[in-house]
C-alpha cells in the first residue's frame, strides 16, 4: 500500500522518481501530508466548497479530500485510515484509473461520475460489519429517489434503475474478532456520462443518470444529499437500530420474492426463492425442497 501511495505522489510530481527509490527516506507522515495536499488541489467539477453549501451533517464529510484523478480512493482511504485519519472523512476523485468492484470485478470510473470513499470507525460488534453495505445501499437508493427515479437495491451491493445497475458499493475492513479499527466504504454512482464512455463489456446491464434524466445532475449537490442521507442511516447502524434499516432495505429491495441463483465462495451454487434478509444482512433462500438456507455472501443472478 505504501508503494502505491508513493507511485501516486510521483505521478503528480509531488516527489521525484529519485526520491521515490529511497523509500526509507520518506516517512509515512510525510506521505500523508502530500496526499492531503493533493486532495486540496484543483479539480474541474467537484469541490469541497460546493458540497458543503448543502451539507447538513454533524461529522460526515466535514473533512473532504477532492482529487482530479487517482487510481483508487479506497486504497488512499485505507492508507489514511491506518494513520489515524478521523471518522467521516470523505475522499472523492473525478476520475479513477484503477477502480475495482466487489470480488475484484472490473469497475470503470470515467469523468462525470461520482466516485468516493468514506472512512468509518464504528464502535460496534464485528458481527455487524456485513450490514454496512446494506446500510450504504439504502442511503444511495434514497438519494437517487430524490431525483424522481425508482431506485431499487439488489443484494448485496448494487443499486438499480429498472433492472440496470447505476451504483455499487465496495466495503473493506480492518478488524479483529473483538474490535473494528476502520471500515472504508467505496461508492460509485454512474451519473453525468453516456454509456458509450464505458467499455462494451461493462456497458451491458448498466445505466447512468444522464441516460435516465433529461439533463445533467449537479454532482456537488448529489454528493451532499447522499452524505446527509448516509449520516442519518449510519447513526441508526451504530446505535443498533437494525430493524429500521432492514425495513427500509426490504421496501427498496429488487431481490426479495425472486427466484435466484447464487454462487458462493468455493463454487457452491444455491437456487431458490429469496424470502427475506436477517439481522446480519444475510439472504434467506427457500430451496425447492422447502428448506431454508442462509447466504452470507455470493454472486446473485435472477433466474427468469
Amino acid at each position: 500500500m505504501r508503494k502505491e501511495m508513493i507511485k501516486l505522489l510521483v505521478s503528480h510530481d509531488l516527489i521525484s522518481e529519485e526520491d521515490a527509490k529511497k523509500l526509507d527516506s520518506i516517512n509515512d507522515e510525510k506521505i500523508e501530508e502530500y496526499i492531503k495536499d493533493l486532495g486540496f488541489g484543483k479539480t474541474e467539477h467537484i469541490t469541497k466548497e460546493n458540497i458543503t453549501e448543502n451539507l447538513e451533517t454533524e461529522y460526515m464529510g466535514r473533512e473532504i479530500l477532492c482529487f482530479r484523478k487517482v487510481f483508487s480512493t479506497n486504497s488512499i482511504a485505507k492508507f489514511l485510515a491506518n494513520h489515524g485519519t478521523k471518522e467521516g472523512t470523505v475522499l472523492i476523485s473525478e476520475i479513477q484509473t484503477n477502480a475495482r468492484g466487489r470480488s475484484g470485478k472490473k469497475w470503470e470510473a470515467p469523468e462525470g461520475g461520482v466516485w468516493m470513499s468514506l472512512l468509518l470507525r464504528p464502535h460496534i460488534p464485528p458481527a455487524r460489519i456485513g450490514l454496512i453495505t446494506l446500510t450504504t445501499g439504502v442511503a444511495i437508493a434514497k438519494t437517487i429517489k430524490t431525483l424522481g427515479l425508482d431506485a431499487k437495491i439488489k443484494w448485496p451491493n448494487d443499486v438499480l434503475i429498472h433492472g440496470d445497475k447505476i451504483s455499487g458499493v465496495l466495503t473493506e475492513v480492518n478488524a479483529t474478532l473483538n474490535e473494528i479499527d476502520w471500515i472504508v466504504v467505496g461508492i460509485g454512482i454512474d451519473s453525468n456520462f453516456k454509456l458509450d464512455a464505458l467499455s462494451e463489456d461493462v456497458r451491458n446491464g448498466t445505466t447512468t443518470l444522464t441516460e435516465e434524466l433529461p439533463s445533467d445532475t449537479d454532482a456537488n449537490s448529489l454528493i451532499a444529499k447522499f452524505l446527509n442521507e448516509f449520516e442519518e442511516v449510519y447513526d441508526l447502524y451504530k446505535e443498533g437500530e437494525v430493524e429500521t434499516i432492514l425495513t427500509d432495505w426490504r421496501s427498496l429491495s429488487d431481490t426479495i420474492g425472486k427466484y435466484v441463483n447464487i454462487t458462493q465462495t468455493g463454487g457452491k451454487i444455491t437456487q431458490g426463492y429469496v424470502v427475506g434478509i436477517n439481522h446480519e444482512g444475510s439472504l434467506i433462500i427457500e430451496r425447492q425442497d422447502g428448506t431454508l438456507e442462509k447466504i452470507i455472501s455470493g454472486e446473485l443472478r435472477t433466474v427468469e
